[in-house]
């Protein structure tokens, strides 16, 4: 494993000031790595251990980047717990709980140690192994996808009342709707599960913070079984054959249900009442939903776009399946 080195671990526990930490755990980890655990866990050169680690990221008395790998999971729960309630923690591993010492950041972090040099790369030493970075979200793909299904279930209500139910199909086939909706469209900059990172986006607007036209209507949402509704030029019409991106995610759901998929590619998580929240990851796509409402769905072949399914006939059954295989928080 990249980092074990015992003078590399040495070296980076020296005066290291923490700048923030995240949990890689199977029901909570930076998606930004990857569609599952285990894929996340590659990402840094880590074993992908039922309990998980925490990642506590910070600086070394150089200025240099170091990423330090614990198995103390509780540790870090508690200090971002205690930082988001506004309260000083000080994140400090014991010695033992250390499993790597890593050079670089998985994560684009947005502040600095005080007094010490600007952030940069550790000098290059076979003993530690390859210099993390963050994934390339510059450009629409795999990285800036789900870190946009990350903004949509932390900002579900924003991006939901943006949806008129009247677009969706009625029992009928025909679509209520008289007017052009949209979800818009998203920059994907912001995770919700990273911590202070760079970058934000907002439901309509572009990365550079400009209003763009949303693209959603020109696709129509589905109806949770397949068909979408045109809405781009008034009076919405069944299109029968849906949007064949959206029946293949639903599609490939739907086959999680019966060969369960790599752990914590379905994760669910607390919502409002009786409701869960619920991320789903597969090839090229991501799946945003509540238990009791409708989803999101977004796709590496469609950048930037946001497509919405409706409850429809399938989706509330395939949900709560999703929900009783997904990995919950302990």
């Amino acid at each position: 494993m990249a980092g074990t080195d015992e003078d590399a671990v040495a070296a980076a526990e020296d005066a290291l000031y923490v700048l923030t930490a995240v949990l890689l755990t199977p029901a909570k980890f930076p998606s930004v790595l990857g569609d599952d655990y285990p894929e996340a866990c590659a990402a840094l050169g880590l074993a992908p251990l039922a309990d998980g680690y925490g990642l506590v990221i910070g600086q070394d008395g150089a200025g240099a980047r170091w990423t330090v790998v614990i198995d103390d999971v509780s540790l870090v729960a508690v200090a971002i717990a205690s930082w988001d309630c506004g309260m000083e923690y000080e994140l400090s591993p014991e010695e033992h709980t250390v499993v790597a010492a890593l050079p670089g950041w998985p994560l684009a972090v947005a502040v600095a140690a005080p007094g010490v040099p600007a952030p940069h790369d550790p000098d290059a030493d076979a003993a530690y192994g390859p210099v993390l970075a963050p994934p390339d979200t510059t450009t629409w793909g795999s990285a800036q996808r789900r870190l946009g299904a990350d903004e949509i279930a932390l900002q579900w209500s924003m991006w939901r009342e943006q949806i008129d139910d009247s677009a969706f199909p009625s029992p009928s086939g025909a679509s209520a709707a008289s007017e052009k909706t949209s979800a818009g469209q998203i920059s994907g900059e912001k995770a919700a599960d990273q911590g202070p990172l760079e970058g934000n986006s907002s439901p309509g607007t572009s990365s550079n913070g400009q209003a763009v036209d949303g693209s959603i209507a020109e696709s129509g949402p589905s109806d949770g079984a397949g068909s979408v509704t045109e809405t781009s030029g008034g009076a919405g019409k069944t299109a029968g054959k849906g949007h064949s991106g959206v029946r293949r995610v639903l599609a490939e759901a739907r086959a999680y249900i019966e060969s369960p998929p790599p752990l914590g590619r379905v994760r669910s998580s607390f919502a409002s009442g009786d409701s869960r929240t619920l991320r789903a990851d597969g090839p090229g796509w991501s799946l945003v939903a509540r238990t009791d409402d409708i989803a999101f769905v977004l796709l590496d072949d469609e950048p930037g776009e946001v497509l919405p399914v409706g409850r429809g006939p399938e989706l509330p059954g395939l949900l709560a399946a999703l929900d009783k295989l997904a990995v919950r928080p302990s």
